[in-house]
């Protein structure tokens, strides 16, 4: 690993150092958006309302292609705070912490400590259980307001509180600790007529703004995480965002189907969806459900978009807006039923593609639109540069600020994500368990195995194909490649490649590696020379 140690007296000796020259610095506003794709106003969509989000890229710079390292949260998140892809932090799934793999890597928040920054965070920024608390943040966020209860649980309605408590107890009674890795829950989605601080999103925007009135009283720059939960499950948001949208105008997607001569292993049985109280354990979603999906989707989308607007509105009032770089990002995209797939947990565009904004005080170009290929991983060493802090020598990505002042200047050829074997994973990335197999997705797993054997024939072996299986993928301006290999030795002969070509085939639809191989000769040269050579 390529990282750099930092003990502890080195780290405050160069944190004192750096005091001195910090108050010229601007501040930075990171806000993370759980499980949102593109689907904003200021993206295209015809249908999101997203006003704050809309105003924010007026006033700032609209990545269109921004994409993610591994379209799975604790991965994503990892890779980014750290600056160091997921074959460099060895992170792949949700159930193994940073520290672990990698005691000793220097974060982003904590190299910002280092150089006269405080730093604090409200909400996910981290994945849960990978806070980072002793080395990442240096001032306490506020825990409660005034007059106002923490939410208990992500359901107002006690019909639904209930109807989780029972399906927990069902479950667990059934299948022991297999239901404790997600398999209980309650329903995939709730609209109570409530204010916006009765749901987790709404109270900790309150909880972040009660902190931003902290640190602007410092003399030291701030760095504030703000981590909105929604969009991802479940879909629990105040009634007036369902209200914003008439049900029966909300576009659905008309892509239901898997690429064809797709991978097998590419596409999985949404199972993360299907753990919701209500939702089929087996079979297609009907229209009628399906459109009550993607309208809850849009609700969170909204009521995220709306507490935005309240930390916009904290900033001005605070008088610290013109001196904050303000960067808005998701981690990673969602399936809404394209491909017949609910979930994020791909290596295809629709889960790969993030939204990602920057608002910077001295932009000579404001409310522009970036057609560069940039990755979750330049964020780390875009804000060090904006900063004026030191580049840590372990990045593995590449500061875009070039491209503010020049958004469509040539940029990077490529850009890198990856997956393991999606179809025989549980949702959180992890290998099936024998657990998980003797639940009610038994049957699942037999049918998606039965479609991995029959495409891969004699290849098909369950341990590899389970634990050693990775897609890795490539999107270049016109092609996405993803190459199907043995994670033990990343140079191996493919088991399986795709090509997609988005001059013509946007959606991803039709998989023409066989009838290319010279374009999938060139591009798998491209992707093993790696990221390095992409800039």
């Amino acid at each position: 690993m390529r990282y750099r140690f930092v003990s502890s007296f080195s780290f405050a000796l160069l944190a004192s150092t750096c005091m001195t020259h910090a108050a010229d610095k601007p501040n930075v506003l990171f806000i993370a958006i759980d499980d949102l794709r593109p689907e904003l106003g200021c993206y295209g969509s015809p249908i999101a309302v997203s006003p704050n989000l809309d105003g924010l890229a007026k006033d700032g710079l609209l990545f269109k292609r921004a994409y993610c390292q591994q379209a799975i949260c604790r991965p994503s998140r990892a890779s980014l705070m750290t600056g160091m892809r997921p074959e460099s932090t060895g992170l792949f799934h949700n159930y193994v912490s940073l520290r672990e793999l990698q005691p000793d890597i220097l974060t982003l928040p904590q190299h910002l400590i280092a150089h006269g920054y405080e730093t604090a965070y409200v909400g996910k920024i981290f994945h849960n259980g990978d806070t980072d608390e002793e080395n990442s943040w240096s001032h306490t966020p506020v825990k409660r307001v005034k007059g106002i209860k923490n939410p208990q649980g992500p359901y107002r309605l006690p019909e639904n509180v209930k109807l989780r408590a029972d399906n927990f107890k069902e479950m667990f009674a059934r299948y022991g600790a297999a239901a404790r890795r997600g398999l209980a829950s309650g329903p995939a989605y709730e609209q109570a007529d409530v204010p916006d601080h009765a749901y987790t999103d709404g109270h900790n925007t309150l909880l972040a703004i009660a902190t931003l009135k902290q640190m602007v009283k410092s003399d030291q720059p701030f760095f504030l995480g703000m981590g909105y939960k929604l969009p991802h499950l479940n879909w629990c948001a105040p009634k007036k965002y369902w209200d914003f949208y008439d049900r029966e105008k909300i576009p659905m997607s008309t892509r239901h189907a898997a690429p064809t001569d797709g991978a097998e292993m590419g596409l999985h049985a949404s199972f993360e969806l299907r753990t919701r109280a209500g939702i089929p354990k087996s079979g297609p979603f009907s229209a009628e459900l399906s459109r009550t999906l993607k309208h809850a989707y849009l609700a969170s989308t909204s009521y995220v978009d709306a507490q935005i607007g309240l930390m916009m509105k904290a900033l001005e009032e605070a008088g610290v807006r013109d001196n904050t770089i303000i960067i808005v990002w998701g981690d990673h995209g969602w399936h809404l039923g394209d491909m017949g797939v609910w979930g994020k947990a791909t290596n295809y565009e629709i889960a790969t593609r993030v939204p990602m904004v920057i608002c910077t005080p001295d932009m000579k170009i404001r409310g522009a639109k970036s057609e560069a290929l940039v990755e979750l991983v330049d964020i780390f060493p875009t804000l060090c540069e904006l900063a004026d802090v030191p580049r840590p020598d372990h990045l593995e990505g590449h500061s875009f600020v070039s491209l503010l002042d020049e958004p469509n200047k040539t940029w990077k050829k490529a850009v890198f994500s990856q997956y393991p074997n999606p179809a025989l994973r549980e949702w959180a990335a992890n290998p099936l368990s024998q657990g998980m197999r003797e639940t009610w997705f038994g049957p699942l797993i037999q049918e998606v195995e039965g479609r991995i054997i029959a495409q891969q024939g004699e290849k098909w072996d369950r341990e590899f194909f389970e634990e050693h299986l990775m897609g890795y993928t490539m999107r270049t301006d016109r092609y996405r490649l993803v190459v199907w290999r043995d994670h033990r030795d990343v140079k191996a002969t493919p088991v399986y490649v795709e090509l997609f070509d988005h001059q013509t085939d946007p959606d991803e639809t039709t998989n023409i590696a066989a009838s290319n191989p010279k374009i999938v000769k060139a591009l798998t040269k491209q992707h093993d020379a790696g990221w390095e050579m992409a800039l």
